[in-house]
């Protein structure tokens, strides 16, 4: 079965030691190395775009892997520095998916401090580099997507009709040290990110989107999230009966409607069966798509739980690569 993965990174070393240690750890990413969390960043698969990485997928079945810039980048630099560090990695990227044409393809990574050179990178990598949309990592300088300032890229997408996958970032500063702070040992960091304040922040991307009616403006802007929908199956009802009244007269749909109608969900990281139900039965199943979160999540994992998954053959097989295949038109 032809399988598709979409929230899948790379880095390269040596563009990524281009960005400012002072912007990295400004971030919010640990500079430390004795830091524990950072002993965790699989450092050598990340820069691998050879046969490892493709040996990896083989044993897994993985056919295509949609690849994205991790960790620090073109986003916390300003300027000219930002956006040729942008061009950089999809460069870099472009040259990889050139040696592998079957088995990579890329979201670009933009310099979102400058929105007009982000959508300007944006259509040059979607129509001379033939990739399939962007990734976002979290809020740019403190600001989410929503910001009047990002409407640019917002409409590029729109007009290219190529997707923005909004992964999470390190919360800011003020964020970490009101919520998550404190704690013993690692706790503090592990909250804050992979264990519950990515997602919760995520959400919230994703639903500002939606309640400053910029899905409104741009109807036919495609959004995609990880993690299985970063817990808003479980808290849809919730969060659409709550904000009703408001949207009757701010905006043209229901919160519902906005986001099961512009919002693809995938598979990354998680692998039990509770939050895939309850992302299936409530976006339904032409809105799910597989995906891994490789390298920091095992191919062989994702891969058993895709098999497993208590769906149709044909479901399954839209899961798989059907319903990437038909929102990024991915030629098999």
């Amino acid at each position: 079965m032809r399988i598709v993965a979409l929230e899948e990174h790379y880095t390269v070393p040596a563009i990524a030691g281009r960005v400012p240690e002072a912007a990295v750890a400004a971030r919010g990413f640990p500079t430390d190395p004795s830091f524990r969390w950072a002993q965790t960043i699989k450092k050598n698969e990340l820069a691998d775009l050879g046969p490892a990485r493709i040996a990896d997928m083989d044993q897994s079945g993985i056919t295509v892997q949609v690849l994205s810039v991790a960790g620090p980048g073109a986003d916390l630099v300003p300027g000219q520095p930002g956006i040729d560090l942008g061009r950089a990695y999809n460069d870099a990227l472009a040259e990889a998916c050139a040696r592998y044409p079957a088995r990579y393809r890329g979201f670009a990574h933009l310099p979102l401090l400058d929105p007009d050179a982000a959508a300007e990178e944006l259509r040059r990598t979607v129509r001379d580099l033939g990739f399939v949309g962007a990734l976002v990592n979290g809020p740019t300088d403190g600001l989410f997507l929503d910001d009047p300032r990002f409407d640019p890229v917002l409409a590029e997408a729109e007009a290219l009709d190529v997707p923005i996958y909004i992964h999470p970032g390190i919360p800011s500063h003020a964020v970490r040290a009101a919520y998550f702070d404190g704690l013993p040992g690692n706790f503090s960091f592990t909250l804050a990110l992979s264990a519950w304040g990515w997602h919760a922040e995520t959400a919230i991307h994703t639903l500002r989107l939606a309640l400053s009616g910029a899905l409104d403006r741009h109807p036919g802007l495609k959004i995609v999230i990880g993690h299985c929908g970063e817990a808003l199956p479980f808290m849809l009802d919730r969060i659409d009966e709550t904000t009703a009244a408001t949207a009757k007269t701010e905006l043209k749909r229901s919160l519902r409607q906005a986001l099961t109608e512009q919002v693809w969900i995938t598979t990354s990281g998680f692998f039990t069966p509770v939050p895939f139900m309850a992302a299936l039965m409530t976006f339904g199943v032409d809105r799910l798509m597989f995906s891994v979160d490789y390298p920091f999540a095992s191919n062989a994992r994702a891969r058993a739980f895709l098999d497993g998954l208590p769906v149709s053959p044909a479901d399954k097989a839209k899961i798989a690569h059907g319903n990437a295949d038909a929102l990024m038109r991915l030629a098999p």
